[in-house]
């Protein structure tokens, strides 16, 4: 897995823009949901995403680091309109079941204070509150759950328990990368794992689809699609293996690089001096 480094660019923000004719900055996180890379992986698991939450029903996407998880997240939530429901965003960290319940208290807008039985209950006030008083459905979206603790995941089986289990109020959708699978196959998490209707997957972009993703980026932002040579194409994809993270850090600095030497186009060699740059 490649993981990419924060990049000290050489070449003010300015100073590059204008040397290849560019609105803004290529490659950066501060991507809307409405310019994102359009790919049939990513839609229809929104789709079906979007489906089981209409029918109340929970689900987890599982997939590799730099695949698109959160976008995904971020679309859903998106596509989901506001009148109906009330979607809520968090970060799962090495969190204690008490700090767990409390992040989730504070994203639904419940009493976040008392002890881990309290926090419990006024969760599921809350989002019975939401569906009773404001006709709201609410649905959490939680993400970097692999860096969960096992007995703090197996709280949201309580968490969506409603009337001895006959009624279904919340809405998850779990993310994580690889261990989040073998997480849930642990005994403990079995109550867990049933309340999942589809466990989702993300894959790595292909070489041809690494190069589109990254024409679409250059095109977002006002430049010409063919900044990288065909060789420049071919040695990203080898070093990031289609990983979107990686791409953007990694062409990126290619431009930075072509444009401190004045050139127009980044070749493959460009491309191996930021790699030597951006990773170990």
């Amino acid at each position: 897995m490649v993981t990419a480094k924060p990049i000290a660019p050489d070449t003010r923000r300015t100073e590059l823009c204008a040397h290849f004719g560019l609105h803004h900055l290529p490659f950066t996180r501060e991507l809307s949901i409405a310019d994102r890379f359009r790919h049939p992986q990513y839609d229809e698991l929104v789709e079906d995403l979007r489906q089981l939450v209409e029918h109340r029903l929970s689900a987890a996407v599982i997939a590799p680091a730099g695949t698109g998880k959160t976008v995904v997240l971020r679309t859903l939530k998106e596509a989901l309109p506001e009148a109906r429901y009330r979607a809520h965003y968090m970060k799962v960290t090495d969190l204690s079941k008490r700090d767990f319940c409390r992040e989730i208290a504070t994203a639904i807008g419940a009493k976040s204070a008392g002890y881990y039985g309290a926090l419990v209950r006024q969760i599921q006030n809350r989002c019975e509150a939401l569906m009773a008083t404001e006709s709201l459905r609410p649905l959490l979206l939680i993400d970097e759950c692999h860096d969960a603790r096992p007995d703090v995941l197996a709280i949201l089986r309580v968490i969506s328990n409603f009337e001895m289990d006959s009624r279904l109020v919340v809405s998850m959708v779990l993310a994580g990368q690889g261990p989040l699978r073998t997480m849930l196959r642990r005994d403990n998490l079995e109550d867990v794992s049933r309340r999942l209707a589809l466990v989702g997957t993300l894959r790595l972009l292909s070489r041809n689809e690494t190069q589109d993703y990254i024409e679409h980026r250059l095109r977002l932002v006002g430049g010409q699609t063919d900044l990288f040579d065909p060789h420049a194409h071919e040695a990203i994809f080898e070093a990031t293996q289609g990983n979107l993270r990686a791409i953007d850090s990694l062409a990126m600095r290619a431009l930075q690089l072509a444009a401190g030497a004045g050139d127009k186009i980044a070749d493959a060699g460009v491309v191996t001096r930021a790699r030597a740059q951006v990773w170990p």
